[in-house]
């Protein structure tokens, strides 16, 4: 994958289905930006890849650039395809299928630890 990371105050612009790159197996994953509070990062999933039930200390949105997979948050199984959005919060136990290559976007953000 072509080199991407970037200071979180430097602006940065890229057309992000020329950075997809599939691997035979399992992830690659890319950070773009990253500060104390955020993150932006380009994952790409080989067909078959499956991500255990976890969860994380941050915010995370994802938002699918290609291909199909199934997401199982709290229990529910939402279809991954280009296009959908799906927002979780910290601590929230999610895991991932990619039924095909599947790309996308993540965002992960700080949690609200003030209870606001």
């Amino acid at each position: 994958m072509a080199a991407a990371i970037t200071q979180a105050d430097t602006t940065y612009s890229t057309t992000l289905n020329t950075l997809i790159e599939y691997p035979e197996t399992g992830i690659v994953s890319k950070i773009f930006v990253k500060d104390a509070h955020s993150q932006q990062n380009l994952f790409c999933l080989a067909a078959g890849t499956t991500l255990e039930e976890h969860t994380s200390a941050r915010n995370a949105t994802v938002m699918v650039l290609e291909g199909e997979g199934t997401l199982t948050l709290n229990k529910e199984k939402i279809a991954l395809t280009p296009g959908v959005v799906v927002y979780m919060p910290a601590y929230a136990p999610h895991a991932l299928e990619a039924s095909t290559n599947l790309a996308f976007w993540l965002t992960l953000s700080e949690a609200d630890t003030k209870g606001e």
